[in-house]
């Protein structure tokens, strides 16, 4: 049984990099988790074969954008092909807006964006964890119900307890 199918749910994200041609590229992430409130930072695991890590190499930003338990489409798209060969932006129809803080773009659709600057990166097994200072902030909507991950194509959504 992988780690996913035994620690779930989890938030499903796009982290957003930029080449340093700034070109931009998009993924699906879901392993990640805050570290500090102040200031914030926050830690996410990539894959090193990713296209994603590549980019964070070259330019050590990115934009983390939270979707919605209706952006579960597009979260499909962006997790199953590489920017290497697909426009992912184009295939999942995300309109993009340009950062205040960092070169990579933040995702217009999404409720919450966080503009975020690498301050150090880990080789753990199989990803390295990548931790982000949070640089600035973009909340359009507090109230929305974000898409969960379990594993593979499994996605939930959470309730509250009475």
């Amino acid at each position: 049984m992988r780690i996913s199918e035994q620690i779930f749910p989890r938030v499903v994200v796009l982290i957003c990099t930029s080449n340093k041609e700034g070109k931009p590229n998009v993924m699906t992430a879901s392993f990640l988790m805050p570290i500090s409130f102040e200031p914030k930072v926050l830690a996410v695991s990539i894959s090193p074969k990713r296209y994603t890590f590549e980019n964070l190499k070259e330019v050590r930003e990115f934009t983390l954008n939270v979707l919605t338990k209706e952006m579960k489409e597009i979260a499909e798209i962006c997790g199953s092909f590489s920017g290497k060969k697909f426009d992912k932006f184009k295939m999942a129809k995300l309109e993009t807006e340009k950062s205040k803080k960092v070169l990579p773009p933040v995702i217009k659709e999404c409720p919450i964006s966080l503009e975020c600057k690498v301050l150090e990166t880990r080789e753990f097994g199989d990803h390295f964890l990548v931790i982000g200072q949070v640089l600035e902030e973009w909340v359009r909507k507090e109230k929305f119900i974000p898409l969960l991950h379990k594993t593979g194509e499994i996605y939930m959504v959470g309730k509250n307890l009475k």
